[in-house]
């Protein structure tokens, strides 16, 4: 009876050996944690070009959002661990753990990292009737007129709440909050002047800033960011330090097989290298990672590090869900 067993397990091996070589087989689900049109989905479909190409099977993306970010990589601890089911995810990942009481995922031991894959840059834009001209005019106006304005996002621990966080956190000065279904209705809240304030990416905010249906006030980079050059840094407007990068990252299920992983590292590390890539989303603001990130141990250092940023942020703005 043992022998048999083993027997069983040993072809059970070797059939998943075999599958692992052949793989990709057929075409692979990228999931996308939130609504279509937004930065991460922006992202999501542009990487999903480059990464077919690479493996010669197409990558579809899919939209899964609600919950914050939470239900897409809820859904992929349970998925198959054969390599057809991907989560591309941000910051969110590592915000999570201190935003949720109830996660049903644990992002530092649930999942097979495969890399990380791009960083956008934020902007802190306002409807175009605001009247301040600057940061520092704005950082006044906000601290003397805080209990009418409001700061919109795309809900509970998406990039722009916690960016609206740390800009109220370092000009100590807490403003109404009003979040939204994703990115696009704030965005159009924002631009009918329904709200006052916005913190998002570029891939979001770009076009709005140069159409000039939005008010920008600055980027929240070390340097100032090739696609909008004209808009300065938070830290050449006197705010030090506030600098903040939305990563974004590719996880597979638990379990993959490592052959399998290893073929999904070689595809994103030849596609964050890749030229139209790197252009599209560099037109959006965007900058893709260097090889050297694009690895599961990359990922993996980040996002514990990220965790441990965050996470005192996020409890000392007393923001909570279920």
């Amino acid at each position: 009876m043992k022998i048999k067993s083993l027997l069983c397990a040993s072809s059970l091996l070797l059939v998943t050996s075999v599958a692992a070589q052949d793989y990709p087989t057929k075409q692979i689900s990228l999931a996308i944690p939130f609504a279509a049109g937004g930065p991460t989905d922006t992202l999501g479909r542009n990487l999903a070009v480059v990464m077919t190409q690479q493996l010669k099977q197409q990558v579809i993306v899919e939209n899964v959002p609600g919950a914050g970010g939470t239900i897409a990589p809820a859904r992929l601890t349970k998925a198959k661990p054969d390599g057809y089911s991907l989560l591309l995810h941000h910051i969110g990942m590592s915000t999570a753990p201190a935003l949720y009481r109830k996660l049903s995922f644990n992002p530092l031991t649930d999942f097979e990292y495969v890399g990380q894959v791009a960083d956008v840059p934020m902007t802190v834009i306002a409807k175009t009737g605001l009247p301040p001209d600057n940061l520092v005019e704005l950082i006044a106006y906000v601290k003397k007129n805080k209990e009418k304005l409001n700061l919109g996002n795309a809900g509970l621990g998406a990039a722009s709440h916690l960016c609206g966080l740390l800009f109220m956190s370092r000009i100590e000065a807490n403003i109404q909050t009003i979040p939204y279904n994703g990115t696009a209705p704030a965005m159009t809240a924002l631009m009918g002047g329904q709200i006052d304030l916005m913190c998002d990416q570029t891939t979001n905010t770009t076009q709005q800033i140069k159409s000039g249906r939005v008010k920008v006030y600055g980027v929240t980079t070390a340097q100032r960011v090739p696609s909008l050059s004209m808009v300065p840094t938070m830290a050449e407007q006197g705010m030090k330090g506030f600098e903040v990068s939305v990563w974004h990252g590719i996880y597979a299920p638990k379990g993959t097989p490592k052959p399998v992983v290893d073929k999904l590292v070689a595809a994103l590390q030849t596609s964050v290298q890749d030229a139209q890539f790197k252009s599209r989303i560099g037109e959006l603001g965007a900058q893709a990672v260097s090889k050297d990130k694009a690895t599961p141990d990359a990922l993996a250092k980040h996002l514990k590090a990220e965790i441990e940023k965050w996470g005192p942020i996020i409890q000392k703005a007393g923001t909570y869900a279920d």
